[in-house]
């Protein structure tokens, strides 16, 4: 039962943290670490992703159909796609000669995780602030040369802590890109890179994943899906109003209760 609770918790933070500025792998390794939960060959870490990438693709799905659907005859459909692979690609080589390093490395340092939480949360209530008047509203028409400064930006999220939504959002922000497109195109650049990162992890691991935990991962699954579904339709309605704030607070607030955590030795 002890086991179901937590895996429980770590698929509604997944699901709620996965698409916010405040990094949903440095949730998942901290909280996994104060809860001393690791599954075989972190398959379950692995898997639950997907259930906020499903989220993402269920909330846009009509409007990723039309745009599939009439690539072919739209110009401006066919660019938007381009923009969101150029954007991708900084990852894919990037992701693919740093893999081993931030896992065997990054990935083992919770206190590490815990100062990036409150650097980023200090940055982000800093751009919120000052970022320069926007030029860009839409999402899906930002120039081809924003997109992929935007992709190498979002590259710093492979440090745990960083957030891959938090980079790009700044990153957009401060290219001028209007707050609510930015986590807009945020969500479109997930797609594939959540999609390729997870596939890349169960195949580096395919040796000693181990699915026997059935209930455990479909559990976190689920409730990683449906916490996520609820995040992306209220988030859009929420920077349009209040901007990004409340999520930089968040952050330092986080990454310092696990500092004071970490040094009580927890």
């Amino acid at each position: 039962m002890g086991d179901l609770v937590t895996v429980a918790l770590l698929g509604l933070l997944e699901g709620l943290t996965e698409f916010l500025p405040v990094s949903s792998t440095g949730h998942l390794l901290l909280a996994s670490h104060f809860l001393s939960f690791e599954s075989a060959g972190k398959t379950f870490e692995v898997v639950i992703q997907l259930g906020a990438v499903l989220a993402l693709l269920t909330v846009y799905f009509a409007r990723l159909w039309q745009v599939f659907s009439t690539a072919h005859r739209d110009p401006a459909a066919m660019r938007f796609i381009v923009s969101v692979l150029l954007a991708f690609l900084p990852a894919v080589v990037i992701g693919v000669l740093a893999h081993d390093f931030i896992k065997t490395v990054l990935f083992e340092t919770p206190r590490l995780i815990a100062i990036i939480l409150i650097l980023g949360g200090i940055i982000l209530l800093f751009i919120d602030r000052i970022a320069p008047t926007p030029v860009y509203h839409d999402a899906t028409a930002l120039p081809l040369r924003k997109a992929l400064a935007i992709g190498f930006v979002q590259c710093l999220a492979m440090i745990p802590g960083v957030s891959r939504s938090g980079a790009t959002i700044v990153g957009a922000l401060l290219m001028g890109v209007e707050k609510r497109a930015a986590a807009e195109f945020s969500f479109f650049l997930s797609m594939p890179t959540m999609a390729a990162a997870v596939g890349y992890d169960l195949l580096q691991n395919r040796d000693v994943l181990d699915f026997s935990a059935w209930s455990q991962i479909a559990l976190g699954f689920g409730l990683a899906f449906i916490t996520g579904v609820i995040v992306v339709k209220w988030l859009l309605s929420y920077i349009s109003r209040h901007g990004y704030a409340l999520f930089g607070w968040w952050r330092i607030i986080v990454g310092s209760a696990a500092l004071v955590a970490l040094s009580l030795g927890f």
